[in-house]
């Protein structure tokens, strides 16, 4: 008898030791924008569990914004409140990393070997990439695409089947929309919160943000005074009104709006609210300049924060799962993001038959083509740069501003937060 139980204890002691280094792991998870993710958080971490029973994933409280995402997260860098793992804003990778809060990833890609393998091709890998550096993976990407009511366009004189291909275009039908009244409005573009619309029409006339050497604003150029214009031509033209971000999207959901421009990843929500209600379609956004006009990849990054070796291993396992075939089976369906892993885009056991099924899923599909990436200011004051932007587009809309003062205004304010040099 006692030599049995010796025999039992040696292989009670030999199957803790057997046990993988990221056993009986909790990670604490923090994401931001509930209203997109979290039945995709709960989905993808289910599963994951489900899969690895020793690893249990708890969530922190999620942030409202990408914006108070990473403000919330270099708040608590360093404490015991920062959490293991992180999702942020691909616009604020940069940020992470010149405040060293996130782990260097490259050592663990090149430890796993071939990660094309597992659909991270170069490309994928590159969109969480800071100079060179693997900060996070890719998890959630976008592009901005235009929401139309095909019953409005009808009703104005427009084809529902052939929806407009310019701003021009755009502009004429929502101003018909607007004119046939009983409160309805010809267009929404959602300008606020963040400077990613903006530098959709800015990008879209083959704009960018900083001069090459990111030494001088280079958004009140030519380019940036196009998107300025059209701004406020979607006001006095197209019949855009004031609107917040939730006002403009309930307005579009209950029929009162023709065109609505924002983020794909709204657009699971948007078909939800929408229901019966009218003929939901979606179209891709113009571009000013149809050749050299870009749009930037809006979304987000699975980040690692944990430096306790059993933690990092049970989060970089978490991070390729979340960004991995299933995750993306999961949030593209889910929110109407873009696939951010091959495996899962040409799979038939993920996403293949997927946007042959689902027609308003294929807009922005179309336009991954012109993706570059999110603009991400350099220095500590990304997120007042980002506000200072906002705030002049929201002169612009209120006609508190003309749309040359008001860009001349946010460069001149935006010179004075870059980094001297």
């Amino acid at each position: 008898m006692k030599h049995i139980t010796q025999i039992l204890a040696a292989a009670a002691i030999s199957m803790v030791v057997s046990v993988p280094a990221y056993a009986e792991t909790t990670l604490t998870v923090h994401y931001p924008m509930p209203g997109f993710f979290k039945n995709v958080m709960d989905t993808i971490s289910k599963k994951f569990m489900e899969e690895n029973p020793d690893i249990k994933i708890q969530f922190a409280a999620p942030s409202a914004t990408y914006e108070e995402g990473i403000q919330t997260i270099l708040r608590q860098a360093g404490t015991s409140e920062m959490p293991d793992v992180t999702f942020i804003g691909l616009n604020r990778l940069r940020m992470m990393d010149e405040r060293n809060v996130a782990v260097d990833l490259g050592p663990l890609v090149q430890k796993d070997g071939n990660m094309a393998e597992q659909g991270f091709s170069d490309t994928i890998l590159k969109l969480a990439q800071v100079k060179g550096k693997q900060v996070g993976l890719a998890f959630a990407t976008s592009n901005p695409i235009m929401y139309y009511n095909a019953d409005l366009v009808k009703a104005a004189g427009g084809d529902p089947n052939n929806p407009p291909k310019t701003w021009d275009e755009v502009i004429t039908l929502a101003g018909k929309i607007k004119a046939l009244g009983n409160g309805v409005d010809g267009m929404d573009f959602r300008w606020q919160g963040d400077d990613w619309m903006f530098s959709a029409l800015l990008f879209g006339a083959g704009g960018k943000m900083l001069s090459d050497d990111e030494s001088k604003v280079a958004f009140n150029g030519p380019e940036g005074q196009k998107a300025v214009e059209l701004i406020q031509r979607f006001v006095k033209e197209g019949g855009m009104p004031v609107f917040t971000k939730a006002a403009g999207e309930q307005a579009f959901a209950a029929g009162k709006v023709g065109f609505e421009f924002q983020t794909t990843g709204a657009l699971v929500n948007t078909i939800k609210n929408v229901g019966t209600k009218f003929d939901l379609r979606t179209a891709k956004i113009p571009l000013i300049d149809p050749v050299n006009g870009r749009l930037p990849t809006g979304g987000n990054a699975v980040v690692i924060l944990t430096h306790d070796p059993a933690k990092e291993a049970a989060a970089w396992k978490f991070a390729k799962f979340a960004a991995g075939p299933y995750g993306a089976s999961v949030v593209v369906p889910g929110t109407g993001y873009v696939p951010n892993n091959e495996l899962a885009a040409k799979s038939a056991d993920y996403l293949g038959d997927f946007y042959k099924k689902n027609p308003l899923f294929q807009a922005s599909l179309s336009q991954m083509s012109v993706m570059i990436p999110w603009y991400a200011f350099p220095g500590a004051n990304g997120v007042r740069v980002t506000q200072t932007i906002v705030d002049n587009l929201s002169r612009i809309v209120d006609g508190s501003a003309e749309p040359k003062e008001a860009l001349d205004d946010a460069a001149a304010d935006v010179a004075g937060m870059l980094p001297r040099s």
